[in-house]
């Protein structure tokens, strides 16, 4: 859940899903692929989750503890990469910015 709700990871996840959205919207060949693989996927998560259960129940308390250590990890990274708080749009923006800023200095620098 933290992960997912990083500015980065979430927005970068929202580009994705309208990508793959326009791309079933726009090509109803890939779309029959897209819906196929869709109900396989769902029906394999369905089957698996009951298999599964009785495992995380016994391994809860592990799980808990590498939650905990993740989520600290989590912390300390978020504070050493703020870009991991700023929307995917906002970074493309900034990267042409720099880009931008830095080949101008250096027309500058080769013009003078």
């Amino acid at each position: 859940n933290q992960v997912a709700n990083l500015t980065l990871v979430n927005s970068a996840c929202d580009v994705v899903s309208t990508a793959y959205a326009s791309t079933k919207e726009s090509h109803p060949y890939i779309r029959s692929v897209c819906d196929a693989a869709e109900k396989g996927v769902k029906s394999v998560t369905e089957a698996t989750a009951s298999c599964v259960q009785p495992v995380l129940t016994t391994l809860e308390p592990h799980v808990a503890a590498a939650s905990e250590y993740a989520s600290k990890g989590l912390d300390k990274l978020g504070e050493k990469l703020p870009l991991l708080q700023k929307p995917v749009d906002q970074i493309i923006s900034d990267t042409k910015e720099l880009v931008s800023s830095r080949v101008a200095d250096a027309k500058d620098a080769v013009s003078s």
